[in-house]
């Protein structure tokens, strides 16, 4: 095997995000529903006999030592190959927008480098390079929609029934740091159960990041006014500034104004490179 192309990065929505408490070292407890949907970048890997890691971006140009470079190198080191690979991105999924962009790149990374490299690792072998790359780094790499919590390292599959979303992006981005930082972030939301959510999947909790958030940047707000004129119950995903509706049946929405990107979405079941990674022995 030379070379994998058209490998998909899927992106994320987070059903609900609830912030449950802050531990002595500051992170946050969190509990959320991370969902897969296919609003994908788009990658391809070529093998190297040398072990020179090398990228190029299709659509936009990306930091020099992104989450794919680092997961590439990270696998590099550990596994000992002195393989390396030519890495192309075609960058769909916005920065800053909450919905695990780049998380999702470096997973794809790692699966795809397992295989292309014929290292033949199980997921427990991935795992540990994921998290320490990003928590939501091991979310992509276990391929389910999934039921998360403590710091996002406790993940869960769950099922989710088939919808459409109309996600929009603003034009501006938001830093996660700035809101958790934030005095006015709620931090003790009461613990919720899986059954509690399964009775009303989409119409379920909350975001607690978002009222920090449209503070923050009055363009969530107007995302958000945008799709609840459409008679739907939007809210944010994730700490980024990207917001999103079920859409039910029925209902149509034009191009988003103000030149903001929008999708309508379908989540997706399983991750497209679920089972890439070896069986565990």
């Amino acid at each position: 095997m030379h070379s994998l192309h058209n490998v998909l990065a899927p992106a994320k929505l987070n059903l609900f995000l609830h912030i449950t408490g802050q531990r002595d070292d500051g992170y946050h407890l969190l509990q959320s529903v991370f969902m897969l949907i296919d609003w994908c970048d788009i990658l391809h890997f070529d093998l190297r006999n040398d072990d020179v890691i090398e990228r190029k971006d299709l659509t936009i140009a990306l930091p020099a030592d992104d989450l794919v470079i680092r997961a590439a190198r990270s696998l590099q080191r550990a596994s000992g190959t002195t393989l390396g690979a030519d890495i192309t991105i075609e960058k769909n999924i916005p920065a800053q927008a909450g919905m695990g962009g780049g998380s999702s790149d470096a997973a794809t990374t790692l699966l795809a480098l397992n295989r292309l490299w014929g290292l033949h690792w199980p997921l427990s072998k991935l795992m540990p390079l994921g998290l320490a790359l990003g928590a939501d780094v091991p979310f992509f790499l276990g391929g389910h929609n999934a039921w998360v919590e403590g710091i996002g390292e406790k993940i869960t599959p769950i099922e989710v029934p088939a919808a459409r979303f109309a996600v929009v992006k603003p034009n501006a981005g938001l830093e996660t740091a700035k809101i958790f930082r934030s005095p006015y972030l709620q931090r003790a939301t009461e613990t919720a159960t899986m059954p509690v959510f399964a009775a009303n999947h989409y119409g379920f909790g909350r975001n607690d990041l978002q009222p920090v958030a449209q503070a923050l940047c009055a363009e969530i707000t107007e995302a958000l006014d945008w799709l609840s004129s459409f008679g739907l119950s939007p809210r944010m995903t994730g700490s980024g500034s990207a917001v999103f509706a079920k859409l039910p049946d029925g209902v149509l929405i034009d191009a988003a104004p103000n030149n903001w990107q929008m999708r309508i979405c379908s989540n997706m079941a399983v991750h497209p490179q679920a089972g890439w990674a070896a069986s565990e022995s």
